[in-house]
């Protein structure tokens, strides 16, 4: 039997395509690729023992595991779920239309914001003193600033060094940087699972790479080891930075939050 195959069947057929491949992708990032495959043979299953062989006590019983399944697959998949509505919203486009409707800080940021940033962490990377300086841009951070100390204090180089001072009890978390403040010290991040990361870069680089993955803040890294300097942002590294790279990287970011 004929059916009509317009160009909304085309349209139809494409846009579920691409929702698959994203889902595919998300899920292969997240290693949970086998149970994505698991769901779409279970799906597949269903389709044809509900749709073709019309077998109604079977498919009723799987009609009734997919109804439940869909709440079971939101608990299970909760946090692959938010990092993909994340990823969503914070596409470069949507953030273009989002400042159409918000007001803008451009021009607000000057060099006394960046520059004590800049100093501390060449002092540090001279002295092979390991860092995690994250810096806070449109995604709020208050989750994160809870799990260490609050400080609330003007950003300054003396402060930053002190609190990266090997025998300091916060230089082994993160500061975090927000309104062009020191708001926290020594916070826990989320340590990225990605497997492309460089296995020469430590536990402080997988932090920085999580927290640019969950958020769209900047993560300054001091290496201990090296004494590199690298920034993570938007799931990417910029490794071996200068004083001046570093600088325009911060000033650049910062007047676009």
């Amino acid at each position: 039997m004929f059916f009509e195959f317009g160009l909304k069947d085309i349209i139809d057929i494409v846009l579920v395509a691409l929702m698959l491949y994203y889902v595919y992708r998300l899920m292969k990032e997240s290693r949970s690729l086998n149970v994505f495959i698991g769901i779409l043979v279970f799906v597949i299953m269903w389709l044809i023992v509900s749709q073709v062989l019309e077998m109604r006590l079977l498919g009723s019983i799987m009609d009734k595991l997919v109804s439940v399944g869909v709440i079971g697959l939101i608990v299970l998949f909760q946090e692959d779920i938010r990092h993909f509505l994340y990823s969503l919203g914070a596409h470069r486009k949507v953030n273009n239309l989002v400042k159409l409707f918000t007001k803008s800080n451009k021009g607000e940021v000057d060099k006394e914001t960046i520059m004590p940033l800049v100093m501390a962490c060449m002092s540090m990377s001279r002295g092979k003193v390991g860092a995690l300086i994250v810096v806070e841009r449109g995604v709020i951070l208050d989750d994160i600033c809870e799990t260490g100390d609050i400080i609330d204090a003007r950003i300054d180089q003396r402060l930053i060094e002190n609190i990266f001072f090997k025998n300091s009890p916060l230089h082994d978390g993160a500061v975090i940087i927000s309104k062009q403040r020191i708001k926290a010290a020594g916070c826990i991040l989320p340590v990225s699972h990605k497997q492309d990361i460089p296995k020469e870069l430590g536990l402080r680089h997988r932090a920085a790479m999580g927290i640019s993955q969950d958020s769209d803040a900047l993560a300054i890294i001091v290496s201990e080891e090296t004494g590199r300097i690298s920034v993570a942002l938007h799931g990417e590294f910029q490794l071996r930075l200068s004083a001046e790279q570093l600088e325009s990287i911060l000033t650049k970011e910062m007047l676009l939050q």
